[in-house]
């Protein structure tokens, strides 16, 4: 081959055989790396497509099992339910509220001094169930009803099955499910009203001299023996407890502040000249302002005798 392009050539001056010979190997090898590059990047890149075809593929088949998965009634009903609150109160009428609280009020009426706390709770449930039912009934015909008494149905249906204790709450009832009562019985050992004066459904004001969030006692009791025995070892200059507040709702207690008030908070304060927040019932305009406030003030509190 060397020899056709030198005669090709036709002798060309300083050009040898051997010389030709390396040029041609050096043309040679450059068009086989040529050729192997070329074969190299292209595997490369049907490798990569088909990687990525393959991840795709497992991406959709991820998706659609999330979806199958997902709970689309539960969802349908948490958005219905967002998009009606707004600022977690319910964008339902006075009317149907009032409705609501006479019809739950009426069901517990039935029952009779003498019941207990059990026949309390079917009783409640029997209602929740009933409404939800009537509800259902009413959204199947909707041609036969009005635009807005359907949609007052959608937002209370969906809290209804959501979250129903949030209904009884933003109504201003205050219906607890599990709740201990102290209120007859409850006062320490070897103590007398008079040191502890425990009223129920009230509030005192007060310094506080030991935070209730990070203080909590078995019984309202407790409560107000460690307000005593505070003030029993207080040294000079020290603040004295003379009011005891505590909460005896297993759902915690409500209040106007910042912070959540859980079961069994014992909050030990003082004042020279004690200030009643809340006694008996929240105000009706203070519910207004306050839609997550019950109708009857839940903590109990005392002012200890000097």
């Amino acid at each position: 081959m060397a020899r056709r392009v030198l005669e090709r050539l036709g002798g060309v001056k300083g050009c040898s055989y051997k010389k030709a010979t390396i040029s041609i190997c050096l043309v040679n090898l450059l068009a086989a790396l040529y050729v192997i590059c070329s074969m190299t990047l292209f595997s490369t890149n049907s490798s990569d497509f088909w990687l990525a075809r393959v991840q795709a593929k497992r991406l959709e088949e991820s998706v659609s099992v999330r979806r199958a998965l997902e709970p689309l009634e539960l969802v349908r009903l948490a958005k219905k339910l967002s998009k009606s609150s707004e600022g977690g109160r319910l964008d339902i009428s006075s009317a149907v509220k009032r409705k609501m609280a006479d019809e739950i009020l009426k069901a517990l009426g039935g029952l009779g001094s003498s019941s207990n706390l059990t026949e309390q709770q079917e009783r409640v449930r029997l209602w929740h169930a009933d409404k939800l039912k009537s509800l259902k009934l009413l959204l199947s015909n909707t041609k036969a009803n009005k635009i807005r008494e359907v949609k007052e149905a959608e937002i209370l249906e969906s809290t209804l099955i959501l979250d129903w204790v949030k209904v009884f709450e933003d109504i201003g009832l205050w219906i607890p499910l599990h709740v201990y009562n102290y209120e007859a019985q409850d006062k320490p050992e070897n103590e007398t009203d008079f040191e502890c004066h425990a009223e129920p459904h009230t509030d005192y004001d007060g310094a506080a001299v030991w935070w209730g969030l990070t203080h909590h006692k078995a019984t309202a009791a407790d409560c107000c023996q460690a307000c005593i025995e505070q003030a029993k070892h207080a040294k000079i200059g020290q603040m004295k407890c003379n009011i005891w507040v505590y909460c005896p709702s297993e759902f915690g207690c409500f209040s106007p502040d910042i912070y959540e008030h859980q079961y069994q908070e014992c909050w030990l304060k003082e004042a020279k000249m004690p200030r009643l927040n809340f006694k008996g019932k929240y105000p009706e305009t203070y519910r207004d302002s306050h839609p997550t406030a019950p109708v009857d003030v839940p903590w109990i509190s005392g002012v200890i005798a000097s």
